[in-house]
């Protein structure tokens, strides 16, 4: 069940750069980032009065978590400027990509709270896959 949900994140994430992207390009990358952000906040303050949740700040929390939507905000507004320049698939792989390394480095070396993941063999043989795929998409554009 885990690998359809991270199936369709992977295609949600492709239509949001797309409405994202257009969005930025026809009014600009700050402008499309406030906006779209406060449409976010929105959304998941209807969500949370749907669902009768209530919103949880609990304290012992170290203030490295909450910084996620600071980061949410530059990855917006990053893959607005890459989305502009590269376009949609380009963008995402070399999104993908750095996504791949990122998470090789935090497993490997158990940052950010995370068990250890060694990296191994195989891991490299499908980084370079990506790595090969991404330079045939762009010589071949």
């Amino acid at each position: 069940m885990n690998i359809f949900i991270s199936i369709f994140i992977g295609a949600l994430i492709s239509v949001m750069l797309v409405f994202n992207g257009t969005l930025s390009r026809t009014i600009g990358n700050y402008s499309s980032s406030v906006l779209i952000h406060i449409i976010g906040l929105i959304t998941i303050i209807t969500v949370l009065f749907a669902t009768k949740s209530k919103l949880k700040i609990q304290k012992g929390i170290p203030i490295l978590w909450y910084s996620a939507g600071a980061v949410g905000v530059f990855t917006v507004l990053f893959s607005n400027i890459s989305f502009v320049a590269l376009g949609a698939s380009l963008s995402i792989s070399l999104g993908l990509l750095g996504q791949a390394i990122s998470s090789i480095i935090i497993d490997n070396y158990g940052l950010l709270g995370m068990k250890k993941i060694k990296f191994n063999g195989k891991k490299f043989i499908g980084l370079s896959i990506m790595i090969i795929g991404i330079i045939i998409m762009t010589i071949f554009k």
